[in-house]
């Protein structure tokens, strides 16, 4: 009796390391599904992340944004684009895995903060010292990313040489 294997690609990672911009070059390039978890979220509660933040609290957001990463998990064939505090819920990560593999996207601290800088719509940096507020997130949330099946530095590399590291990964993976 043979079935179906979903091969999900998830990407997750601190805001910045270019999770989007990555699974939507990924997703073009093999000719995959692409969803950002972010944006169902924004779709479903007619509102703004930032919005959602601060009408709601943090707490309510996560909640929403398990049940659209339980929900994404059921596509096949999918990149999917993962809010950089998924991993703050254990069972993300775990319904992440059981549908593909789960790749981190990292960088360091000040090519974060240079990418982001310009970014408003960003709920958790929208303090007085972004810089501090990225450094504290960052030391908690390193350990749950570093949870993934793969992480892949994009501090140094085009996007180009990030998509093709990944599609390696997963063409190996995918023949083991």
């Amino acid at each position: 009796m043979s079935f179906r294997v979903k091969k999900n690609i998830a990407l997750i990672g601190f805001m910045g390391t270019g999770k989007t911009t990555i699974a939507t070059a990924l997703a073009s390039r093999l000719n995959m599904r692409y969803v950002s978890t972010d944006e169902l979220i924004e779709k479903r509660e007619k509102r703004t992340i930032n919005e959602i933040f601060t009408k709601s609290g943090e707490e309510y957001f996560r909640g929403v944004e398990s049940e659209i990463i339980r929900e994404a998990c059921g596509i096949e064939n999918t990149v999917i684009d993962a809010g950089g505090g998924a991993v703050m819920r254990e069972e993300n990560l775990k319904n992440l895995k059981s549908t593909g593999i789960v790749i981190a996207l990292t960088a360091d601290e000040k090519t974060i903060m240079e990418r982001t800088k310009k970014y408003k719509h960003r709920p958790l940096l929208n303090v007085g010292d972004p810089k501090r507020k990225i450094r504290e997130l960052l030391a908690r949330r390193a350990p749950l990313y570093a949870k993934a099946d793969y992480i892949v530095d994009t501090g140094k590399l085009t996007v180009r040489q990030t998509v093709e590291k990944i599609i390696e990964i997963f063409e190996k993976r995918e023949g083991d």
